[in-house]
């Protein structure tokens, strides 16, 4: 069979690369999912590694613009299609510098629009990433504790450890996590008056039951909710100003959630929907959503520290859980220490390469 590949290949099983431009892009990367959401992991990237290490003093938030500004066109390629699709998520693996005070890594979050500042199903990921690749120098079994520092702030996940590899379910305590705003009447323009809910989880989302909509989140057409929920979004950023305790850079709606309505506690799954940055459809139950889901949940009396609920998305039937497990203050706001928890797994590797006459080389975005 490798001699029959090697023949119907021209005999390039010997060349290590495609041919490609000396002074363009070669990019490594490990790929995995959460729930059935993507994430592109860039192990490393020497821009962003260089821009932590001459301003130790960067944050990871300034770190996010300095990147942004200057090495959009990764993003692009890798996020974008050809080598990406719109529903494609990556992070970059930043050490050094950016990744001080006691963390093992720090993390950019990509998607098809920008850059985030938490990230759930990442976080999952990145867990067994850093076990599995080295970046945490001794590994504790059966369950190490593994220190992120993400552009919202430090986060913790935990991930089962047997001695060799890593496995599943990964869990990770939040970013102080509260509700901004509860029963929020906003105008949505071809549905009139919603009441809406805001919570933090790193990011900021605005919740609402697909019902207010005329919509129905477990048997809705995908690009009814798509629609509805965008347009949430665009309401609620003009008719409501959002207040981060830290910093104005957190102060962003990030998206819309729409739900099944089963906020009180039970122990069947509640389904949701979430829909972020520029229409971008998260394939699972969403980390920062089920954050701030919960902090909503608990702000309202409706759960207790330590009840485990389990979230269910609506487009794979993926679950994750989610408790409060630490009530706290963050700021102003009464907030929450939240605990999810999900499966990740490794799909592939992948080397990505340019060539510069490409007109497509930096990536398209079509939805």
């Amino acid at each position: 069979m490798a001699a029959e590949a090697a023949e119907a290949g021209g005999g390039c099983a010997g060349r290590g690369l495609p041919p490609h431009s000396p002074s363009g892009l070669v990019l490594q990367t490990v790929e995995m999912h959460t729930g059935g959401e993507p994430l592109r992991i860039i192990p490393r990237l020497e821009a962003a590694e260089a821009a932590a290490a001459e301003s130790r003093g960067l944050s990871l938030l300034s770190l996010r613009r300095e990147v942004a500004a200057t090495q959009d066109h990764v993003r692009r390629a890798l996020v974008h299609e050809p080598r990406g699709h719109a529903g494609m998520y990556g992070a970059v693996v930043v050490r050094g510098g950016a990744a001080a005070a006691g963390a093992h890594l720090a993390a950019l979050f990509l998607h098809g629009a920008g850059y985030s500042t938490m990230c759930g199903h990442a976080v999952l990921a990145l867990g067994r990433f850093a076990l599995d690749y080295g970046l945490v120098a001794e590994p504790s079994r059966p369950e190490t504790a593994v220190r992120l520092r993400c552009p919202c702030g430090p986060v913790t996940a935990f991930v089962p450890w047997d001695g060799r590899r890593s496995g599943n379910p990964v869990r990770f305590h939040s970013v102080p996590a509260f509700a901004a705003a509860t029963d929020l009447a906003i105008d949505i323009p071809g549905h009139g008056k919603v009441v809406v809910d805001i919570g933090y989880g790193g990011t900021f989302y605005a919740f609402l039951s697909a019902e207010q909509l005329g919509l129905d989140v477990c048997s809705s057409k995908t690009r009814d909710l798509v629609n509805a929920a965008s347009a949430v979004t665009e309401a609620v950023k003009k008719q409501f100003k959002l207040h981060h305790p830290e910093s104005e850079d957190l102060a962003f709606l990030y998206g819309t959630i729409l739900t099944d309505g089963k906020d009180a506690f039970s122990e069947e799954p509640t389904t949701n929907i979430c829909v972020f940055a520029d229409e971008q459809v998260d394939r699972s139950p969403t980390g920062s959503g089920v954050t701030a889901r919960i902090a909503l949940q608990y702000h309202k009396g409706l759960i207790q520290l330590n009840q485990t609920r389990k979230f269910r998305s609506s487009t794979t039937g993926s679950l994750f859980t989610g408790k409060a497990v630490k009530a706290t203050k963050f700021g102003d706001y009464n907030a929450v220490i939240v605990e999810v928890s999900g499966e990740a797994f490794y799909t592939g590797t992948a080397t990505f390469t340019v060539e510069e006459e490409d007109p497509l080389k930096h990536g398209f975005f079509f939805k």
